[in-house]
């Protein structure tokens, strides 16, 4: 099949579709392209980067499964300041 951007286009629904089949594709379409108003000449140059956007931004953000992750998270927030403290002094 020819990589034109059409077919690249196709290729990050079905690679959405499959990575995250949780998601309608309505969800996926919606997310993507909020904020763009009447899609009716929205070129697909526009489509394919923003679709590639949207599709590596949805990637890099993972759960946090790990209950113990975000009270350690939480924690280190919450003592941020000795945290600077300890770097500043050459503690850390």
């Amino acid at each position: 099949m020819k990589k034109n951007e059409y077919n690249q286009i196709i290729s990050i629904l079905y690679d959405l579709h499959i990575a995250y089949p949780h998601y309608n594709i309505g969800r996926h379409l919606a997310t993507a392209f909020d904020g763009y108003g009447d899609m009716w000449g929205i070129t697909d140059k526009e489509m394919l980067f923003s679709l590639t956007k949207y599709k590596s931004e949805l990637d890099m953000d993972f759960p946090h499964i790990d209950e113990k992750e975000i009270d350690d998270i939480i924690k280190d927030g919450m003592d941020l300041d000795n945290i600077l403290k300890e770097e500043d002094s050459g503690d850390y």
